[in-house]
């Protein structure tokens, strides 16, 4: 019988340990987003707190908020599924205030101008529209969209928007796992069919 080919049976090896390497991460990102989700499930039953508090990150996701809004600087429309669209403006707080963002409210009119003119605001701390590349997702290079102040009451002239679910956060890390282990063992299977397969031959 003759010897295992050195080179092929060493990318083989080196191949699954890579994939045995990355459930081995996706286990640990579980873990990870697990203790997130309790975190953030806890931020509904918190005091509402006031905006704005620069900076704003992911860990008030949730969080019930309230501000006042001066005066709308800008307004954008965004796509919101079935709803429609979504209605974001731009709020200024003071001369030298940092701002915030609220959506306030929903419309299925795509050319929907609006005319609120502010005040005071609250609702649920929530993520802004993403406009990161889908293919830097691939490659780990996406950063969370800042978080946004998501009315719980429609400005005049818009539907009342949806609020914020902990189920819109994905958790699918334990599947990309159980997927990379798969592979690593399916790669050496076929590997050793083929070295089984060699040996019949010879």
């Amino acid at each position: 019988m003759k010897r295992l080919p050195i080179v092929p049976t060493i990318l083989v090896v080196l191949a699954a340990a890579a994939m045995v390497g990355l459930g081995i991460w996706q286990l640990q990102r579980r873990t990870e987003k697990l203790a997130l989700l309790n975190a953030l499930t806890a931020n509904r039953s918190k005091p509402p707190i006031a905006l704005p508090i620069p900076p704003i990150g992911d860990d008030l996701l949730f969080r019930h908020a309230s501000a006042l809004c001066l005066k709308p600087v800008s307004f954008a429309t965004e796509g919101a599924g079935s709803a429609g669209y979504r209605i974001i403006a731009q709020c200024k707080t003071g001369a030298e205030g940092p701002g915030f963002a609220v959506q306030i409210g929903t419309t299925r009119d795509v050319d929907y101008k609006p005319n609120w003119t502010g005040g005071p605001v609250s609702g649920m701390l929530g993520h802004a529209p993403s406009h990161s590349p889908l293919i830097a997702g691939l490659f780990g290079k996406t950063v969370p969209g800042p978080l946004l102040l998501i009315a719980d009451k429609p400005a005049p002239g818009l539907a009342a928007n949806a609020m914020p679910s902990i189920d819109s956060i994905p958790n699918n890390h334990l599947a990309y796992a159980v997927q990379w282990f798969v592979f690593a063992g399916l790669a050496l299977l076929i590997y050793g069919l083929a070295l089984r397969r060699r040996a019949r031959k010879d």
